[in-house]
């Protein structure tokens, strides 16, 4: 599906970045997979089976610096798509409701929100350059469709933070945003909103996840990158703006 395509992955040493990148790859797509740290990702990419390729270049990027962002896309040619997976976030992020302090909640949301409108309004100044069809993917999440269910998090130390609530349901919007402001369709700027991912959690919250869902409960990440390549695909030629739930029914 995607044959050919030139893809920038932003966050490819994350959870979900490092299995991106492989599957574009096998997909028939070029890759340029960035992140803060070009020796680290390195060797996510490699724990996470990715091996050397010909059409896989890494690179360092850092999201929250205008002047790095604007070189990095000044300077790279042939783009047709972008998703951004980035999870910028400070040491104090996923405290409870109650314990977040004011200058904590904004600076995550700078450090998060902030980067993906950095993120989003460069990938549009890119396409009013090449005047060439580009599909960017911005990943946000049940939680920023819904308020939390917190019922499944009882009697476990997990949360779901209040910024992570914030950024994701403004995510939405600014990539609607993005979409209409630019008004060609040949610049497409979606979302995925994934349900929870499998990532070594707590059996009991795995259960009651479980039982919120329709029969899957929390996802593999392999379940999400199918509606990401098609989005980035020509099988989505026309789908803008729009956000594409990806959760088992945990939002019904």
């Amino acid at each position: 599906m995607l044959s050919g395509k030139k893809i920038l992955v932003a966050g490819a040493g994350g959870l979900l970045g490092c299995r991106l990148v492989g599957r574009l790859l096998a997909d028939g797509a070029s890759v340029v997979a960035v992140d803060l740290e070009q020796a680290t990702l390195a060797q996510r990419l490699q724990n996470a089976q990715v091996a050397p390729h010909d059409n896989l270049t890494i690179a360092r990027l850092d999201l929250n610096s205008k002047a790095e962002v604007s070189a990095f896309f000044e300077a790279t040619a042939g783009l047709e798509g972008a998703v951004n997976c980035a999870y910028p976030r400070n040491k104090q992020y996923g405290r409870s409701f109650y314990d977040v302090e004011l200058s904590d909640f904004n600076e995550n949301v700078s450090l998060h929100l902030g980067a993906s409108f950095l993120f989003i309004q460069e990938c549009a100044r890119y396409f009013e350059r090449s005047q060439q069809p580009f599909s960017l993917v911005n990943i946000s999440s049940v939680y920023g469709v819904i308020p939390p269910k917190f019922e499944v998090y009882e009697n476990t130390p997990m949360t779901m933070p209040v910024e992570y609530a914030a950024i994701k349901s403004a995510l939405i919007h600014l990539s609607k945003y993005a979409a209409a402001f630019v008004a060609d369709s040949r610049f497409r700027s979606n979302c995925v909103s994934p349900g929870g991912i499998r990532d070594g959690q707590p059996e009991a919250f795995l259960q009651r996840y479980r039982e919120a869902c329709l029969g899957k409960g929390m996802l593999d990440i392999d379940d999400v990158l199918g509606s990401i390549v098609f989005l980035l695909s020509d099988q989505s030629r026309y789908v803008n703006g729009q956000n594409l739930i990806v959760d088992d029914g945990f939002t019904l």
